[in-house]
């Protein structure tokens, strides 16, 4: 068995050769964290993500998750994927806007199977050791584990930076009780300095303060996490952004230095980097159910896929193909998607 003080970098190394761009052991302090959540939410700004106020002990104390954790491993997936340019298709309105993560095979189970794998060659190496794997499954705060195993910083934006990848990847952890040594590095430095790139092109203004998210004007939160009508005053400025928001992401200088993935799962599927607004709408609910299969487009029901595409529908040029296609849709059975449908057509000139 190696000595353990040799395993933080055996493990970095595993982990690069199951596919992950880093991995670094975490510092488990994370009271100021934990103060930043509760503030907050005392403030309403997670808007409808009740759960986020749920189990805040388990957040800040990795062993309320799995009982036994000494340590936290977090490791870094990159994603960014070969897809037609972002910006040319926020430019152009007839064209819907998905999140680039969101483009091709949903992240989860790719990365817990690799993140298996890897408590598997820890236990090769060391023998048999209780863990648990987490990819977005779980109450941990998972952006502050990753900086306190130095894979970054978190940045003006809520997300976390690092100086090679930008922001454009996945992160997952691996609860354990083994007594790994923490990264002894010291922390990484905060580099976004005076830039507010990100605070300033935001659409709906969403950030009331650096590093500080109102969840509530956040396309990202509204087009996925939000039920019901959009507010009135936002749904001009979502555009053709359908599902999630990457501008933050684009215009930040630290993502000029991140690289497209090579992983051929997170490729774009069905061609939904360049599909059309009106075609996407005219998705029935099984060609919707065939075609997100394992994407995390999934994290919709067909329903809010509707009420989403009628908020681009409204904001994109007018044409007849725009007001058939709405008008097909106007007898919807859901009440938001009527009412998304009445409030694009009224856009179009037509209500």
């Amino acid at each position: 068995m190696p000595p353990f003080y040799e395993l933080p970098q055996r493990i970095k190394a595993w982990a690069q050769e199951l596919g992950f761009a880093d991995a670094g052991i975490a510092e488990l302090s994370l009271d100021a964290d934990r103060d930043h959540l509760q503030r907050w939410l005392d403030e309403g700004l997670h808007g409808q993500m009740a759960f986020m106020g749920r189990d805040l002990d388990k957040r800040v104390h990795p062993e309320g998750l799995r009982p036994g954790t000494l340590s936290v491993i977090s490791l870094r997936l990159d994603y960014r994927p070969q897809a037609e340019a972002a910006q040319a298709v926020l430019d152009d309105g007839e064209r819907a806007y998905i999140s680039r993560y969101a483009l091709g095979r949903d992240y989860h189970k790719l990365m817990r199977g690799r993140l298996l794998k890897l408590g598997a060659r820890l236990e090769q190496a060391v023998g048999p050791h209780g863990y648990r794997v987490l990819t977005d499954s779980a109450p941990a705060l998972e952006k502050a584990l990753a900086r306190n195993a130095r894979l970054g910083w978190i940045g003006k934006n809520t997300l976390l930076l690092n100086r090679k990848a930008g922001s454009w990847f996945f992160l997952g952890e691996i609860y354990t009780d083994l007594p790994l040594p923490a990264n002894a590095q010291a922390p990484s430095s905060n580099h976004c300095g005076s830039c507010s790139a990100c605070l300033d092109v935001c659409p709906t203004k969403a950030f009331v303060a650096p590093y500080r998210l109102d969840a509530r004007k956040c396309i990202s939160y509204l087009t996925i996490e939000h039920r019901g009508a959009f507010p009135l005053e936002l749904r001009a400025a979502i555009g053709n952004r359908v599902f999630g928001c990457d501008d933050c992401q684009l215009v930040c200088p630290w993502n000029r230095y991140a690289q497209p993935t090579a992983e051929a799962d997170f490729a774009p599927r069905h061609g939904l980097d360049t599909a059309k607004l009106v075609e996407l709408f005219g998705w029935d609910e099984a060609t919707w159910l065939r075609k997100t299969e394992g994407m995390a487009l999934r994290r919709l029901d067909h329903a809010r896929w509707l009420r989403n595409l009628a908020i681009g529908l409204g904001n994109a040029p007018r044409s007849n193909e725009v007001l058939s296609a709405l008008r097909a849709r106007a007898e919807h059975p859901d009440e938001a998607v009527r009412e998304h449908v009445r409030w694009a057509l009224e856009q179009q000139g037509a209500g």
